[in-house]
């Protein structure tokens, strides 16, 4: 027997198990903000950007084969940027302490679609590291690359600079948390429905005819503390109650 489940159905199973999911929400905030504010540590972004020129001709007109040629060549110098040969001089020239590997993760190579414009970013906890790796990164590749490449076409367009009040670009509490809020209502809602389903007590008339397939016959009402006082009489009434029936019958009897 296929079984279906109405929408009252649903909201009234959220509706009991509501406590449990507002706290799965409210625990999943504050342990968010508590990771992104006070555990993960902030790092900070400076971005670099240089252009790859072309050769002019004789005329000095551009050459648009030239151009194209510069925006193919730029996913080259890329593989280059990140090469072990450019990212040791790096590590070496600013004293770092991290590998050429750790420092490839630092970095990160970016172009519009047909620009000759790229823009080299990099990440540290110390802005000011941040802006030197971006810049000394970009400095030798500029003066390896006519070794490398027999071409000398790259100048750099602008430089990386530290800001007066920096900001890091992560962690983001405000995004964590409502990441962590939209993962606890789905945990919480999935959790209410799986603790309904395995709850197969009986507690209403209705379980009753769903379950044991039997017709209500009658239903018991529950009787509460409060209304056993209203109905129950004292027992000091009681008493003289019999002793007077006593009494009536001895007067009787004689």
């Amino acid at each position: 027997m296929e079984e279906t489940i109405s929408l009252k159905e649903i909201f009234s199973v959220l509706k009991k198990r509501l406590m449990l999911i507002v706290l799965l929400v409210v625990g999943a905030i504050l342990v968010s903000a508590i990771v992104s504010y006070f555990i993960i540590t902030p790092t900070y972004q400076a971005s670099t950007q240089f252009i790859v020129n072309q050769d002019t001709n004789e005329n000095n007109a551009v050459d648009i084969n030239q151009i194209r040629s510069n925006v193919e060549i730029i996913n080259t110098y890329n593989d280059i940027i990140s090469s072990k040969r450019i990212l040791d001089q790096v590590v070496e020239e600013l004293d770092l302490t991290i590998s050429a590997g750790a420092l490839g993760e630092k970095i990160s190579i970016s172009s519009a679609e047909s620009s000759q414009v790229v823009t080299l970013s990099a990440t540290d906890a110390d802005p000011e590291v941040a802006a030197e790796i971006a810049n000394t990164t970009v400095q030798i590749f500029q003066t390896d690359l006519p070794e490398l490449m027999n071409v000398n076409n790259v100048n750099v367009l602008t430089e990386a600079t530290v800001a007066a009040d920096p900001s890091p670009v992560s962690p983001k509490p405000l995004l964590n948390m409502a990441i962590a809020v939209v993962l606890a209502l789905m945990v919480g809602v999935g959790l209410a429905f799986l603790l309904e389903y395995l709850d197969n007590t009986i507690k209403t008339e209705e379980d009753v005819e769903n379950k044991l397939e039997l017709p209500i016959l009658g239903v018991i009402s529950h009787v509460t503390e409060d209304d056993i006082k209203v109905t129950t009489v004292p027992r000091s009434s009681n008493v003289r109650r019999e002793r007077g029936a006593i009494s009536g019958q001895r007067k009787k009897t004689v």
